[in-house]
């Protein structure tokens, strides 16, 4: 696992799964083991946190490392190749020692986005919050340089858009320190941005993420803020025991001034699964829920979550939580085809709790059931993305694909999972050449038909 043991004593997440790679490698044409589907042609990429260089492993924290893009390409049953390449931002490239790369910036931020990577209008984008603009990529994943939505985008981005797969139009939720408000941006599908709301908001909330149905944004304004760090000055998110937390809901085509402000019990949320309208006017949410989350110092696996399910009423003004699971997790997704409108099924990654190792979860939501995989004594898996079989594929029918680690080779894989198969294991291991350190989020990018 090329462990640290000196760095895992200062801090957990310098060491372990969460351990930094410290190479790029390039291999080609990979073992598999079992078969992988011929229908699987594309790139699926994933981003995380991986610090070029810590000054002071005691002050570093997971959430603050350079981004760092791993990807494995597929086509015709073959895994022609892996790439891992840190996303080149201007201090990346430095401590690299390579030509900085010049493009636009938002309020002179810079960051390797570290958060998620997906692709829309023809750009590859590695993703991150706060105010720093995306970073496109080329195939190879090599870093193009910044990313303004052609000179359109009106202030930083978000690292959780949604792609409405009816119109094909990218949605997000972006927000900056210096900002009293949050933007809601629509960009076409010519990659420019075609409307933005500014939504005003007191007290620097962190919105992570967001929620979109056919006709609503749900904004989650809850109990975590940035403040100050006294010790440099820099953005530090706080739990805020005297901030209400509340869900806004804005039409998509409507005015700041449209959106409802909804109170709920305080919690916080990074990751929505998916919403939807339903014919009786009431929206389902799926999410992620934690009690609380920055409200100390916690090491990894202490904050933990647990899925629910919300059912919003615009006109009573009400929001009513359910939980649906004991079990914790985190990163949920859905089938691509089935964000903003209703859907059956749901993945997520159980976290490493209570002596057990991490494992997949399928949801049949309508049921009320569940199916696990679960990775060797030792091993490790990440989220777990779905992809169709074929576009006109029932909902389940395809594939789950994540980054996993192989404690026997001590290295990492790439599993693929038949959705309608879930416990049987995967149908096929790609056997990568180095170990995949935990990360965030990623995006399976079919190729171009």
């Amino acid at each position: 696992m090329n462990r640290n043991p000196d760095a895992e004593g200062r801090n957990p997440y310098l060491g372990g799964f969460y351990a930094p790679v410290t190479d790029e490698t390039t291999a080609f044409d990979l073992p598999v083991t079992g078969r992988l589907p011929e229908s699987l042609r594309g790139r699926y990429l994933r981003n995380g946190p991986n610090p070029v260089h810590v000054a002071d492993p005691a002050d570093y924290h997971w959430f603050g490392g350079e981004g760092m893009i791993h990807g494995v390409r597929l086509r015709d049953g073959r895994a022609e190749w892996y790439r891992n390449r840190w996303v080149r931002s201007d201090a990346v490239a430095g401590r690299l020692g390579e030509k900085l790369l010049h493009g636009p910036r938002h309020r002179g931020l810079d960051f390797a986005p570290n958060t998620h990577v997906q692709s829309f209008a023809g750009h590859c984008l590695a993703l991150v919050e706060g105010g720093a603009l995306p970073y496109e990529l080329d195939p190879e994943l090599h870093t193009i340089g910044p990313f303004d939505f052609h000179g359109t985008l009106p202030g930083g981005f978000s690292a959780h858009p949604v792609t409405d797969p009816r119109s094909g139009e990218l949605h997000a939720v972006a927000y900056c320190l210096d900002w009293p408000y949050v933007q809601y941006v629509v960009a076409g599908r010519n990659g420019c941005v075609r409307r933005h709301v500014e939504i005003p908001v007191e007290g620097s909330p962190m919105m992570h993420a967001f929620s979109l149905t056919e006709r609503y944004v749900l904004l989650y304004d809850l109990p975590v803020v940035f403040g100050r760090d006294p010790r440099d000055g820099g953005p530090h998110p706080r739990w805020d025991t005297g901030r209400p937390a509340r869900l806004g809901v804005l039409p998509r085509d409507g005015g700041a001034a449209e959106t409802r402000w909804l109170e709920t019990e305080p919690c916080f949320v990074f990751h929505p699964m998916n919403a939807y309208q339903r014919a009786d006017g009431l929206i389902t949410v799926h999410l992620v829920v934690y009690e609380r989350y920055f409200d100390r110092h916690r090491l990894p696996g202490e904050h933990l979550a647990r899925l629910e399910r919300w059912t919003v009423d615009p006109a009573a003004g009400t929001v009513r939580r359910l939980p649906l699971d004991d079990r914790p997790v985190e990163y949920p997704r859905v089938d691509p085809r089935r964000l903003t409108v209703h859907h059956r099924f749901g993945y997520v990654m159980r976290e490493r709790a209570a002596g057990r190792d991490t494992a997949l979860i399928k949801y049949d939501l309508e049921r009320g059931t569940s199916e696990e995989f679960e990775v060797p004594a030792g091993g490790d898996v990440g989220e777990g993305v779905f992809v169709p079989a074929a576009p006109g594929a029932a909902e389940d029918e395809g594939w789950v694909l994540a980054y996993a680690y192989d404690p026997e080779r001590g290295a990492g894989e790439l599993v693929v999972l038949a959705a309608q198969d879930f416990t049987a294991g995967p149908v096929a291991r790609v056997h990568l050449p180095v170990r995949v350190p935990l990360g965030f989020h990623g995006s399976w990018i079919p190729d171009c038909p």
